[in-house]
């Protein structure tokens, strides 16, 4: 099964989509997410997604008044996130930006209104974050839109994102294993889940998210068999902010997307054959022939 995302398909035999996860890197800056999405234009991905939250529905009750040092001084968590959220003007600019930069874009909601802002902003997809896996009345509304949907599966049972997959429906469901875990140590990564996901979901394409540090772990999952690779960019990993961390340079970004490529090339269709660069070496060294 194939899943048509712009003028893109995913699936098995189908390029890599890969996405430039921007999240909250920007840090409220219109002009920082301006450059992350010339990161990932310049690198050559085929995405740029983002987050949106209506801070009083989203913030978690017992997290709002938690205490929290920014670059803007002290304050509550839910007035941080008020701080760095994007409002509906200026993510009409930035759509604006990622497609001129020959970039689809798209954004995680984190609540029923911002569906809906992102509806009225004609985004190509959807994307589910692990932490909203469980949000049966987000992923109904969801549903209602009949666009793709990405749905990551992070600190997730299988049972829940059976829930969750029954409620979004697989038509145009791609399933990204991911492990939220910022940054996420290598042994916890547990990349056979891709293929277990295969498994138990028939037809669904299946990718990545992920959250480590350098670019083995997703390379090997594009190895193992990811139709998409999502990782968070940033122009510096020291920058204030929980994802910097986790996230990929510029320059290790090109490089992400430089070797996802290539080993789409290297890994061939499967059909065993003697490739014309192996005919001199063949008649040079075979000494008993068939």
């Amino acid at each position: 099964m194939t899943v048509s995302l712009a003028s893109r398909l995913i699936g098995d035999g189908l390029p890599v989509y890969v996405i430039g996860e921007i999240g909250l890197n920007h840090n409220g800056d219109v002009a920082l997410a301006l450059r992350l999405i010339d990161v990932a234009a310049e690198a050559g991905a085929d995405a740029v997604k983002f987050q949106k939250r209506t801070p009083e529905i989203a913030t978690p009750e017992h997290m709002r008044d938690t205490l929290r040092e920014t670059p803007w001084g002290t304050m509550t968590y839910l007035e941080y996130r008020r701080r760095v959220e994007f409002d509906a003007e200026q993510y009409a600019q930035i759509g604006a930006y990622a497609a001129a930069r020959g970039l689809d874009w798209f954004a995680s909601p984190w609540d029923v209104p911002s569906v809906d802002v992102l509806e009225e902003l004609d985004v190509v997809a959807h994307k589910i974050a692990s932490a909203s896996v469980t949000d049966i009345e987000l992923l109904e509304r969801v549903a209602m839109t009949g666009k793709p949907v990405l749905l990551s599966t992070g600190m997730s049972t299988l049972e829940e994102i059976d829930r969750a997959v029954d409620t979004l429906g697989r038509d145009q469901l791609v399933l990204l294993h991911a492990t939220s875990t910022y940054p996420m140590p290598a042994e916890e990564a547990n990349l056979r889940t891709i293929e277990t996901l295969r498994t138990r979901y028939p037809g669904v394409p299946i990718g990545y998210s992920g959250h480590e540090r350098g670019l083995q772990i997703s390379l090997a999952a594009v190895a193992l068999g990811a139709r998409v690779v999502e990782r968070h960019i940033t122009l510096d990993r020291t920058m204030w902010g929980s994802d910097h961390a986790a996230s990929l340079e510029p320059q290790g970004f090109e490089h992400l997307v430089r070797d996802i490529r290539i080993i789409e090339t290297a890994l061939g269709d499967g059909v065993k054959r003697v490739f014309p660069g192996e005919l001199a070496p063949r008649a040079k060294l075979r000494r008993v022939l068939a």
